[in-house]
């Protein structure tokens, strides 16, 4: 089944671009969402078949993921024909294409199973999403465009770097050389530990560099900031999080090979240094959509914080990135409307939005209370709670070292 959420995507991605007609093209985006839900439907309920590939396949992560990516994108498609509608200035067949590319590479991350492909998937996603970034086509979109494929280049290219040393780890210690998950998690033992600890390393700071956590995010108030907030709920809620599972597969062989503490003091620094760095630009920033961003940045160090921790940690981190990415998601769509009335993304310059957009504005006052963590919204409950193991406890069997259900003993 993962193999058909790739290409789904992909097929659609290529009907948008045959397709000539204005008028019919931007409703093959909900038609695609529709399409991966119905996909969706069938993986979860145990009739997708056997895997096409042993490389591509949905462990339990994976379904978490392709569910929760599946949702987002139907609410962005849903909005997307209408956005397009009133700038009927810009054409639109590239951006459809593209987009539907980076909906089938964020698919393809959360389903590969093998670190070369993944490595790939990534890279696919930087090249896609470039142009959603540049549609509005003025100098600071193209500033931004340049900022975020530099810096997202430089951290891919340390990623493939570490994908290389974890794979050495394995050769150096005359293990097998796939670059299979599975392969790698049964030699996790007798993989070299320097060899490892640098791909690690690597491995974070580059996918950490997708992901925005600090000090490697700095693209992120640009490219949020000049990208359509159609785009910029797609990179907050989606691509992140893709790069954060990327994160979870290397942290899952450290784990299996006794290393999960020196993986776990990384994963708390940069995730601390993350929250502080996010809350000292968000004190006076008064552009709304960058203060969007950094308030990304916090909530990716929140993620890599509760990893670090372990544990009820782990459930929590996993709920934080759902909640977390569909709260992002409203915030971007509902702050494209009120851009687009008011013509400014300075929060000065809106006044009296709750009378000239009350949806948007009723959904972004929900969204920001939302992100910020209060009650009774999702955010507040995820930091972890004994009611949350039963539901989310076969989660961990994937987390684990050894995949094995004993680690679940509390289920």
């Amino acid at each position: 089944m993962a193999f058909w959420l790739v290409l789904t995507p992909l097929a659609f991605a290529a009907l948008a671009f045959a397709t000539p007609s204005e008028r019919v093209r931007p409703w093959l985006l909900p038609v695609a969402a529709l399409a991966q839900l119905g996909l969706i439907a069938l993986e979860l309920s145990g009739v997708g078949g056997a895997p096409f590939p042993t490389w591509l396949r949905l462990d339990a992560i994976g379904r978490l993921l392709a569910s929760y990516l599946a949702v987002l994108f139907t609410l962005c498609a849903a909005y997307a024909p209408g956005y397009l509608a009133q700038r009927a200035e810009r054409p639109n067949r590239i951006f459809y294409a593209v987009m539907l590319v980076f909906f089938a590479m964020m698919n393809a991350i959360v389903s590969v199973q093998h670190l070369g492909l993944l490595w790939v998937a990534v890279e696919a996603t930087t090249l896609s999403s470039g142009p959603l970034i540049y549609f509005n086509r003025n100098p600071r979109s193209i500033e931004a465009t340049w900022k975020y494929l530099l810096i997202g280049s430089v951290g891919i290219a340390l990623a493939l770097l570490g994908t290389f040393f974890v794979a050495y780890a394995a050769l150096a210690r005359g293990a097998a050389t796939s670059m299979l998950l599975a392969d790698l998690l049964n030699d996790a033992p007798r993989l070299s530990r320097p060899w490892l600890h640098f791909g690690f390393v690597l491995a974070l700071v580059g996918y950490g560099t997708k992901m925005g956590l600090a000090p490697m995010h700095t693209w992120k108030p640009d490219a949020y900031g000049e990208a359509p907030g159609l785009v910029g709920a797609l990179l907050a809620g989606g691509l992140t999080s893709c790069a954060f599972t990327a994160i979870l597969r290397f942290f899952q062989i450290c784990a299996a090979a006794g290393e999960a503490e020196f993986a776990r003091a990384l994963l708390l620094f940069l995730g601390l240094f993350s929250m502080a760095v996010a809350g000292a630009f968000m004190v006076r920033q008064s552009d709304y959509k960058r203060l969007l961003a950094y308030s990304s940045v916090e909530h990716m160090g929140i993620l890599a914080l509760g990893i670090a921790v372990g544990g009820l940690g782990t459930f929590g981190a996993l709920l934080h990135l759902i909640n977390n990415g569909l709260s992002k998601g409203v915030l971007f769509l509902s702050a494209g409307n009120i851009h687009r009335a008011f013509g400014s993304k300075r929060t000065p310059d809106v006044q009296g939005a709750l009378r000239v957009v009350p949806a948007s504005a009723s959904l972004f006052v929900a969204g920001f209370f939302a992100v910020t963590g209060t009650p009774p919204f999702g955010p507040f409950a995820t930091p972890g709670s004994t009611s949350l193991r039963s539901p989310v406890c076969w989660l961990w069997c994937c987390c684990s070292a050894c995949g094995s259900p004993s680690r679940c003993s509390g289920c």
